[in-house]
């Protein structure tokens, strides 16, 4: 059962009867839909009987009024119901979202690069400055503190304090 291409000219003839077939039924929906319309509107919006005096024109002006008021105040219920139903329908669909599972992250490829490969990647050619952060530290120099040198004898440095002359030495070495 080896399947045949069909020709050019069959599917040209079979699109054109399809394309026929779906124009018939539009026109058809449209009259259907004309005719449900009309059928409503006799139904709902009778002819009205126009009075001649004023009076009664003016009484059938007021009643319409109200009429329109109830009716406004109705498509105003329908249309907040309606918000509050769209408003339903997105919150459950991002319920529906969380529950069927979260966004799973792709798996990234561990890629060795340098600091300075990174940058020239990311920046293209505007870097020039190299990444060598140990040369970017500053450079501190231990100073050797003459009181960790003359601390080792503790007895020494108490008796040099005490009394009067020590007090006067400590206030001499700290000004």
């Amino acid at each position: 059962m080896s399947e045949k291409k069909m020709t050019s000219s069959r599917k040209n003839h079979l699109k054109s009867l399809l394309l026929q077939i779906a124009h018939g039924l539009l026109e058809d929906e449209a009259a259907e839909k004309e005719q449900e319309k009309q059928r409503y509107m006799e139904e709902n919006c009778p002819t009205p009987s126009l009075p001649g005096c004023m009076q009664d024109l003016q009484e059938l002006c007021r009643k319409l009024h109200q009429q329109i008021d109830a009716i406004d105040e109705q498509r105003y219920d329908m249309e907040t119901k309606v918000a509050k139903s769209n408003k339903e329908i997105e919150d459950l669909k991002i319920k529906v979202q969380d529950l069927n599972g979260k966004f799973k992250k792709p798996v990234l490829k561990r890629v060795r690069m340098s600091a300075d490969a990174m940058l020239q990647a990311l920046l293209g050619s505007k870097h020039k400055v190299s990444m060598d952060l140990r040369a970017n530290l500053k450079q501190v120099k231990k100073e050797v503190k003459e009181e960790e040198e003359a601390v080792g004898d503790w007895r020494k440095n108490i008796e040099d304090k005490t009394g009067m002359d020590g007090r006067k030495k400590m206030f001499e070495t700290e000004a």
